[in-house]
């Protein structure tokens, strides 16, 4: 991660300095196109690789409130997670960005808003991933407590087996349409123009597969263990409550 991280800047400062002493005309409008060069892609490869790899390393950092891992697939949605972590980072910056030229130096950029919508879309996705693994989705327990355990297995087999059927519905009639936006690389059609539809349109595919093999794992991880009862009160965050109370403590 530090290498990756390390290059990226690099790479960074590279294209900053051509920029500015040297006439180069690659900013974030070229990044996409053939005219970026091989700088700009060797940016967003390893831009790519930080954030893959930042998302290995920070998988091991544990949260106040997030269950210990117990499915085989845990690992990939947490290491998703830490990712989409980083991505809203990188929304603020691109917004705070767009303030300061809109604003400031008059200069409103074409790229901002699609750039925050395209990586919007990505932590979405994300976001749906680790909200399985976290087992923190929506669920009614008013019925689903009443049942002894063999029922309450047998409800969650169904409810795995219907998320199987949508999955392979929703794969089998898209599959089609997002191989062509792929192939054809289609863009979003306005001045900056990325490739919103071709990149998006496939990952909705492959996140929804992923949530399903995430079901599958919490499946398996929570066959045999204890029947617990439902109370409001495991959704109360204690570490959240204690830090507002200090930071009251702080300002009275």
């Amino acid at each position: 991660m530090l290498w990756s991280c390390g290059l990226t800047l690099l790479l960074f400062a590279v294209m900053v300095v051509n920029k500015l002493f040297f006439g180069s005309q690659v900013g974030v409008h070229e990044m996409l196109r053939p005219e970026g060069g091989f700088l700009a892609k060797s940016l967003l490869i390893m831009l790519a690789s930080t954030l893959f790899f930042g998302g290995i390393y920070f998988s091991d950092v544990k949260g106040a409130i997030e269950p210990d891992r117990s499915g085989f697939f845990d690992i990939v949605s947490l290491i998703s997670s830490r990712i989409a972590f980083m991505s809203i980072v990188f929304i603020e910056i691109v917004m705070l960005y767009e303030v300061i030229s809109r604003y400031v130096f008059n200069k409103p950029t074409l790229w901002a808003n699609e750039l925050s919508l395209w990586i919007a879309s990505f932590l979405f996705l994300l976001s749906g991933l680790y909200a399985m693994q976290q087992r923190s989705h929506i669920r009614i327990f008013i019925i689903y407590e009443m049942f002894p355990r063999w029922a309450k297995k047998l409800a969650d087999s169904v409810s795995v087996i219907l998320i199987m059927i949508f999955t392979f519905c929703l794969v089998w009639g898209s599959f089609d349409e997002a191989l062509d936006k792929f192939e054809r690389f289609e863009r979003f059609g306005t001045a900056w123009d990325p490739p919103i539809p071709a990149t998006v349109k496939p990952a909705i595919l492959i996140a929804v597969l992923l949530v399903t093999i995430q079901a599958i794992s919490n499946l398996i991880a929570d066959w045999n263990k204890e029947d617990k009862k439902y109370s409001p009160a495991d959704e109360i965050d204690e570490t959240e409550i204690e830090n507002i109370r200090r930071t009251l403590e702080e300002r009275s």
